[in-house]
């Protein structure tokens, strides 16, 4: 399965923002001076500003452990270190300080949703469901929804995933957002996600052993786009065993 095209959290758009890099709201004369911490703080925010702006994720990555180490209260250092984890495909790491951002803010979405696609990519697919299925009851997100579909059939728990399909099916949504796979010469291109959630309907019903409705949902996908390589490579597959 590819991932949706959607702006999201993990686009990376990576702001810190920390209220202690400021001042006090007085008159000019009436400023304290700074303290050493909010020197150090401000220092390391302007390191972290330069390794992004040329893509030095390793400089950025230090920059944000000097500011978490002088502001631990601030959780969205936090975030932004896991999210350049996730970016740099530091799996484990992203989902340890996903983990941590979880334990002082247990409805942070963003933090679930690093939590989720971390544990997805370690191959723990049981906790990547689980926790989808928490992100999901917080946003109620018709993209996290199709993730949750697509892990519960990997699990072969059918049922869910059917039940699920044919919720997505019945949302707006289905009629209007696209997904990418490749095209039969290893091209990338846009679907309707509605084409992958008919084939995913019938990779359960093939699952559960049930040839015909597998073939009637292989057939409604091609319905919608004829060269859906995955599809037709499934119906082929179901013929030829006839």
């Amino acid at each position: 399965m590819k991932a949706l095209r959607r702006t999201t959290i993990l686009a990376f758009s990576l702001f810190v923002t920390l209220t202690a890099f400021g001042q006090d709201e007085q008159q000019p004369d009436e400023r304290k001076a700074p303290s050493a911490g909010q020197v150090l703080s401000g220092h390391y925010a302007r390191v972290y500003g330069m390794a992004m702006r040329y893509n030095d994720y390793g400089m950025a990555k230090n920059a944000l452990y000097n500011l978490y180490v002088e502001n631990p209260q601030n959780d969205s250092i936090l975030y932004s270190l896991s999210a350049l984890y996730l970016q740099t495909g530091q799996y484990a790491s992203a989902a340890i300080s996903s983990q941590d951002i979880l334990q002082m803010k247990p409805k942070h979405t963003g933090a679930m949703e690093i939590l989720a696609v971390s544990y997805e990519n370690l191959g723990v697919k049981d906790k990547a469901l689980d926790t989808y299925e928490s992100l999901h009851l917080e946003s109620d997100d018709f993209e996290t929804l199709y993730k949750i579909a697509f892990l519960q059939y990997d699990l072969k728990r059918y049922n869910e995933s059917i039940a699920n399909a044919d919720i997505l099916l019945s949302k707006p949504q289905a009629d209007s957002l696209t997904v990418v796979y490749e095209t039969a010469d290893k091209k990338q291109k846009e679907y309707p996600i509605k084409v992958a959630i008919l084939n995913l309907k019938g990779l359960n019903a093939q699952g559960q052993g049930k040839k015909s409705e597998a073939k009637k949902q292989f057939e409604a996908a091609l319905k919608v786009s004829p060269d859906f390589i995955l599809a037709k490579q499934n119906l082929e597959a179901i013929e030829q065993k006839k």
